[in-house]
């Protein structure tokens, strides 16, 4: 455990005040349910309630952070190589209150990262917490655990501009906090069953573009890879995670900074790897359609960030069968069926010089008469035509077309024939 570091508190209800928490009491008592969605900053689609000025304002869609400093005052410990945050869920009901201040003092330590359980002493964790800081030195973020995951994929659902969200049926919501400090009143009447689903699919719509530009989501069925992956929120909440730390250690600290310092432990030892520092404010991490905008473009660059994205969708475009499409056209589509025809083309188109006999278009074709000659003739330019001409009139050398076309050399001869197959090759193949 850290020594001297930590604030605690006596009255929990007073606790629960100070850092933010919603809850459905008011000095004045209960808040009616109609008006919680209102209290909560939520509103729904169909909803009898007047449409909040705060959706179409310039501060949505909206993620903010509270400061450190209202738990822990102007220092607190960092990780100076923090690993990758990871997500557990944990029950919480709302009256749940020792769980909740508990699990806000460990979420807001963001900085603190794998450190966080020395500021902790064992004892005074929920249980739900003492098994995690058990496990030993793990960037860990509690969110609740809800059947709507709102909490966990939180990061995903805040970028989405506000068309978007009511595009696919979704709840607005004013704000999202990260990491969670508090909000478990964010209940399942503003968020329906199929909430997952539907959020899955906003993602997919509005990362889609990032990915495949050019061609609408539309294009493909909704078993094709990419399609799989842009739907897949698991993939998506690291690299964005690291998108909102990115910002946040952007921030200034509160009051004057100080210079780092070893941490102590309560053994006299210091904690490796990890300083006290200055406290970060805490601030908005984006607000706007413009600033959400931004922090998507960065998301899809940090999932790239060690070219695995990149590798993923290259794999899927050398690989792509038929049925990743849908009927409708796109320039991937056409990219593929262009591939797809080239590497299956059964037409070689060939000029082969035999002397002492009729020259032939190709080794294996089957010509009726003049028939298919005469048809392609009427494709060439006069002097390509003439080239067929000559080496059907049993002119075999190109040396010798040559100097009966005028040149000096078989060079343009040649160039002429390499155009002329590549012309057959088209003719032949629609044909």
């Amino acid at each position: 455990m850290v020594k001297n570091i930590q604030a605690r508190w006596n009255d929990s209800e007073g606790d629960c005040r100070e850092i933010g928490m919603s809850t459905t009491m008011t000095d004045e008592g209960p808040i009616a349910d109609a008006d919680l969605d209102e209290f909560l900053g939520i509103y729904r689609p169909g909803s009898t309630q007047p449409r909040p000025e705060w959706i179409d304002s310039d501060d949505f869609p909206r993620m903010s952070n509270l400061s450190a400093a209202f738990i822990y005052g102007d220092v607190m410990v960092k990780a100076e190589e923090p690993t990758r945050a990871e997500y557990v869920t944990v029950p919480m009901r709302h009256r749940q209150v020792e769980l909740q201040v508990a699990i806000a003092e460990w979420n807001i330590l963001w900085e603190t990262a794998q450190f966080r359980r020395y500021v902790f002493d064992p004892d005074e964790l929920p249980k739900e917490m003492t098994k995690v800081a058990a496990l030993g030195d793990s960037n860990v973020v509690f969110v609740p655990r809800t059947q709507s995951r709102y909490f966990e994929y939180a990061p995903l659902y805040h970028p989405l501009p506000h068309a978007t969200v009511e595009r696919f049926g979704l709840p607005m919501v004013r704000s999202g906090m990260w990491p969670f400090i508090s909000g478990t009143e964010m209940r399942s009447n503003a968020l329906s069953a199929d909430f997952p689903a539907r959020s899955e699919a906003a993602w997919d719509s509005h990362i889609w573009r990032h990915l495949m530009p050019g061609s609408p989501a539309s294009g493909f069925t909704k078993d094709d890879p990419i399609r799989l992956l842009t739907h897949n929120l698991d993939f998506w909440l690291p690299p964005v995670t690291d998108v909102m730390q990115d910002i946040l250690t952007s921030f200034p600290v509160v009051g004057d900074p100080i210079e780092p310092k070893p941490v102590p432990l309560e053994d006299g030892s210091v904690l490796e790897g990890a300083v006290l520092m200055s406290t970060r404010v805490g601030s908005d991490i984006w607000a706007g359609e413009v600033d959400a905008a931004e922090v998507t473009a960065w998301t899809v660059d940090q999932a790239d960030a060690d070219g695995r994205l990149r590798g993923i969708l290259d794999a899927v475009r050398s690989n792509r069968i038929e049925d990743d499409f849908s009927d409708r056209w796109t320039f991937a589509r056409e990219d593929f069926e262009r591939k797809l025809y080239r590497k299956r083309s059964k037409v070689k188109v060939t000029f082969v010089e035999l002397t002492g006999t009729i020259p032939v278009q190709s080794p294996e074709s089957d010509v009726i008469g003049q028939t298919v000659t005469s048809d392609f003739l009427a494709l060439l330019n006069e002097r390509d035509r003439e080239v067929v001409v000559l080496l059907n009139s049993g002119h075999t050398s190109l040396t010798e077309v040559a100097e009966i076309m005028g040149y000096a050399n078989h060079s343009a001869v040649s160039k002429r024939l390499a155009r002329i197959r590549r012309q057959a090759e088209h003719f032949f193949e629609m044909n």
